[in-house]
């Protein structure tokens, strides 16, 4: 069964990644592409259907936090079938977009910023050195650099804000972004020569 596993993974990926280089193997590529879009879309409604029953499980057994549990299945169901029915292009839809999920997700990245700047203050204590310091003084800068101050915009800080996240964190993120493609690329002529059979064990 292993085997004949291996098999189907490793013609699925040579028949799709043939579909680039062979204009004959485009129909082929196409349909396995929507195949796994759909399976990942059925994915993605067993986990939330997982999601509910877990949370709705800890509602019914009264387990501390329930009130949290319930509210995120009400919030769910509602969103869910709000956009079934008006459909995402909606006014409603776009006004529950902007009033809920907007501002939770600018709270969530306030928070994360506030965490990283308290991390960097407790580096200090525990050890200095260069990158220590470079470290807070990047936090303090992108803190008031990208923040909106009562008494107006410090001078530099928002011209200084913006450098680092367009060219340091920028390139950073390119680095990783090469790690990550180098990686999955890696992985995938694992797959393709059976190296790896991550769908049924060794």
């Amino acid at each position: 069964m292993r085997v004949f596993t291996a098999v189907i993974a490793i013609a699925a990926g040579i028949l799709i990644l043939g579909g680039y280089f062979f204009p004959a193997l485009e129909g082929m590529q196409t349909l396995l592409l929507n195949w796994a879009i759909i399976l990942t879309g059925v994915a993605a409604l067993v986990g939330i259907f997982n999601l509910i029953s877990v949370h709705a499980d800890k509602v019914r057994r009264g387990e501390k936090g329930g009130i949290y549990s319930a509210l995120l299945v009400v919030s769910l169901v509602v969103t869910f079938f709000l956009g079934i029915i008006l459909r995402p292009e909606h006014s409603a839809m776009k006004s529950l977009m902007n009033g809920v999920i907007i501002p939770s997700e600018a709270a969530l990245m306030g928070i994360l910023t506030i965490s990283l700047l308290y991390a960097a203050i407790r580096l200090l204590r525990r050890r200095v050195d260069v990158m220590s310091i470079v470290f807070l003084l990047t936090a303090v800068l992108l803190l008031f650099g990208s923040a909106t101050l009562p008494f107006g915009d410090i001078p530099l800080f928002g011209t200084l804000s913006r450098w680092v996240t367009q060219v340091w964190a920028l390139g950073g993120v390119r680095g990783i972004l090469i790690g990550v493609a180098l990686g999955t690329l890696t992985t995938g002529l694992r797959v393709l020569f059976g190296a790896d059979r991550p769908y049924g064990g060794n």
